[in-house]
């Protein structure tokens, strides 16, 4: 009786215990949470009243002006959140990050202020960033208003060279209603730091004008703040330069340009269009497979906070660089502290001056505000958790993305494990089979040509993964014989050019606690004398354990060796048989290095040197890039090399791990009109390592078995219901695209 009284009170103590900690976890998860439209006017108006920032409209047309350009939420320092995650003690306040352009003053520059306590703001201070450097103003990202006012330069251009463009591709740019080019712009604008120039090249207004340039491109220089000083400092015409427009019009004239003349536009037959062409035997009288949810959902979101077969998180999409999860936890086990999308790159080859001169540098485009509408059926399944997100990024007001963000629990059509067990005499002992659901979070960037699909997928096993599938349009420039050696031709006049994508993200484990180490495990050949014949020796693998002390050596290079099993454990935490309590990044990638180390723009992306590197965590290392280095790679104002230069002990400590992935991409035809998910996916697993005593799936009821009874027939043996019915949305497609103004 005693036994059975103390059995009860561990289970009621338990079972208290974990309800605190959902309890806890829950009341924190809005220190993660985007802000509120609210919260942006609050933080507006506020910053508007302080006569002494003197700030403007963002939208004036003028470049002389202090005017915000971005608004987001300002995490809380880790340990100030960790008192609520983990002891529930009231949250922080929450504060807003504001970045303001001062270009109406003497020495223009650009400042970031913290603004609180939400949602009544009442004081701002100054956001440092180590060794107290100062943002450049030209390294500011490039606003609406910037590229109006380059779109009245290339008007200027028009007038000018219209008659040539007419007379090469059959269109021409501004002041046209049909038959109209348009332009897209290349990054870094220059070479060096403080630069601000600009390749634009121009491309046919079509449907998927990114794979239709016309052979023409042009530098425009647009530092000075009156736009009426931009120049045109050089032309690239069908493989030539020219130092003006003037040169190359009188050139042209004279005849002693190699011109050319593009094949008759066929508005019926365009290549990159999504219109169906070609013969497939897929009957399209009826509906392909459907996802549904037969007897309802199966997680719970509330608010920012989400919930799902064992898993807890809360997630946010930050504005200048996309979504985030904090606080993630398996039964109420913190595993991390926070998984977050840091930048995205692709850098060209190319021989025309707009590929080799792109280098595009994500967060720079604010690649977090470009998560637009998801379509139901498409980019998710039907069912799917449909969330409106909201952004404050070179605008006046908030502005709602309709149906950005998704969540959704699928099958991925395999077993997450199975077992046919054969008696060898024609039958079976036992048949077991478990269905793999997941949950998946997923938004969008749509940055410029191409398009990235951002994921965490929840397994029920306890493995988290992180994934990005690339689609979109390639990036494409004319076509020249030499350009071959930079990539694909896909059309007649378009080179699809040779590029690599890399994506880092921050990965900050707390793997029973923050006190955690890091250690690889390898395999070497061991030979020794067979203890049962010996005059035979055996030779067979052996693990290798390497424990890595110091941040320096734990930041691995590309190009060398990189160790198969990347551990993260606990030493003060042991599993029921006495290991220690870990997980295990796995990587799904073929990445390497984009530049040589050192090269100039490789200065700013510093992290693409190493597939994975070891920190302690700061929290003055809270993002390894920043907005500002499209612009300015050459002194940028993160530097990702200072977080491991100072070579800190790392055993035994609050570890982040920051990974790389990514994947090069050569074009091809089949990438017309748009390069396709499959094949085109990269990521990461988080997997426990000795961190549970047995697979936690078996907690799920979804597991079948399948036994012969004593007459031979099938015993089913099943914990859910045995008929699910089938059901699919009666509701005809819908989608609006627009985002604006709330």
């Amino acid at each position: 009786m005693w036994f059975s009284w103390m059995l009860l009170l561990a289970t009621l103590a338990s079972s208290s215990a974990s309800s605190r900690t959902r309890e806890w976890a829950h009341h924190g998860a809005m220190m993660f949470a985007d802000l509120t439209p609210q919260e942006m006017y609050a933080v507006r108006d506020y910053l508007y009243s302080c006569s002494e920032l003197g700030l403007t409209s963002a939208r004036g047309t003028s470049l002389k002006k202090n005017s915000i350009l971005l608004m987001e939420l300002h995490v809380p320092r880790k340990h100030e959140a960790l008192r609520a995650l983990d002891k529930g003690q009231a949250k922080p306040s929450r504060q807003a990050r504001v970045v303001v352009q001062f270009g109406n003053q003497a020495v223009p520059n650009v400042t970031e202020y913290i603004v609180g306590p939400l949602p009544f703001p009442k004081t701002y201070h100054l956001k440092t960033f180590k060794n107290n450097k100062n943002i450049r103003f030209e390294s500011r990202p490039i606003s609406a208003v910037e590229y109006e006012h380059l779109s009245g330069v290339l008007d200027k251009v028009g007038s000018k060279v219209n008659k040539i463009l007419q007379e090469s591709t059959g269109f021409t740019y501004g002041n046209c209603t049909k038959r109209c080019l348009t332009f897209s712009d290349i990054a870094p604008r220059g070479l060096t730091s403080g630069e601000r120039r600009t390749w634009i090249m121009l491309q046919k207004f079509v449907e998927g004008y990114f794979i239709h340039p016309v052979g023409f491109e042009v530098l425009v220089n647009h530092k000075d703040l009156d736009h009426e000083k931009w120049t045109v400092e050089k032309v690239w015409y069908n493989g030539q330069y020219f130092d003006s427009l003037d040169e190359f019009v009188e050139k042209y004239e004279k005849g002693t340009v190699d011109k050319i003349k593009l094949p008759e536009h066929d508005e019926e037959d365009l290549f990159s269009t999504y219109i169906p062409r070609g013969d497939m035997n897929t009957r399209t009288n009826i509906h392909g497979a459907k996802l549904v949810e037969p007897q309802g959902r199966r997680f719970q979101v509330d608010g920012n906070f989400v919930e799902y077969a064992g898993w807890s998180f809360a997630y946010r999409v930050r504005s200048s660089a996309g979504l985030q999860i904090f606080d993630l936890r398996y039964n109420g086990e913190r595993i991390a502290y926070e998984i977050a999308l840091q930048e995205a790159i692709a850098f060209y080859s190319g021989d025309t001056p707009a590929a080799m001169q792109t280098k595009y540098i994500d967060a720079g485009w604010a690649m977090g505000t470009s998560d637009y509408e998801l379509s139901p059926g498409i980019d998710c399944p039907e069912i799917a958790h449909f969330v409106d997100l909201y952004h404050y990024y070179d605008t006046d007001k908030p502005v709602r993305y309709r149906n950005a963000l998704c969540i959704f629990e699928m099958t991925t059509g395999i077993p997450l494990r199975r077992h046919f067990n054969s008696n060898f005499q024609g039958g079976y002992n036992f048949y077991g089979g478990l269905e793999n659901h997941v949950l998946v979070i997923r938004t969008t960037s749509t940055v410029y040509n191409y398009d990235y699909i951002w994921d965490f997928v929840f397994y029920q096993n306890g493995v988290m993964e992180s994934r990005v599938s690339a689609t979109g349009y390639i990036h494409a420039t004319f076509f020249t014989e030499n350009g071959l050696n930079y990539g694909t031709r896909v059309y007649n006049y378009v080179l699809g050019n040779l590029h690599t994508h890399l994506i880092h993200y921050k990965v900050d484990l707390d793997i029973s606690g923050r006190e955690n180490s890091f250690e690889s495990i390898d395999l070497k050949y061991v030979n020794f004398t067979n203890p049962w014949s010996p005059g035979h020796t055996i030779m067979q693998s052996k693990l290798h354990r390497t424990q890595y002390e110091t941040e320096r050596s734990a930041a691995f290079r590309f190009g060398k060796k990189f160790p198969k099993y990347l551990h993260f454990y606990n030493p003060n935490q042991l599993n029921k048989w006495g290991h220690k309590k870990g997980y295990r990044i796995q990587y799904n990638s073929h990445a390497n290095s984009v530049l040589p180390r050192g090269w100039r723009e490789e200065n700013g992306i510093p992290w693409s040197r190493y597939p994975l590197a070891v920190t302690r965590h700061k929290d003055s290392e809270v993002t390894s890039s920043s907005i500002y280095t499209q612009n300015d790679p050459w002194e940028p104002l993160v530097s990702f090399e200072e977080f491991v230069r100072n070579n800190e002990n790392i055993v035994n400590q609050d570890l982040v791990a920051w990974v790389t992935v990514g994947f090069l991409h050569i074009p091809h035809s089949e990438d017309v009109p748009n390069t396709a998910t499959p094949g085109n996916s990269v990521g990461f697993f988080l997997r426990p390592f000795n961190f549970f005593n047995e697979d936690p799936s078996l907690a799920s009821r979804s597991t079948v078995i399948v036994r012969p009874d004593e007459k031979g027939q099938p015993k089913v043996q099943r914990w859910t219901p045995e008929v699910v019915g089938h059901c699919v949305s009666d509701k005809p497609f819908f989608y609006n695209g627009t985002y604006a103004g709330v």
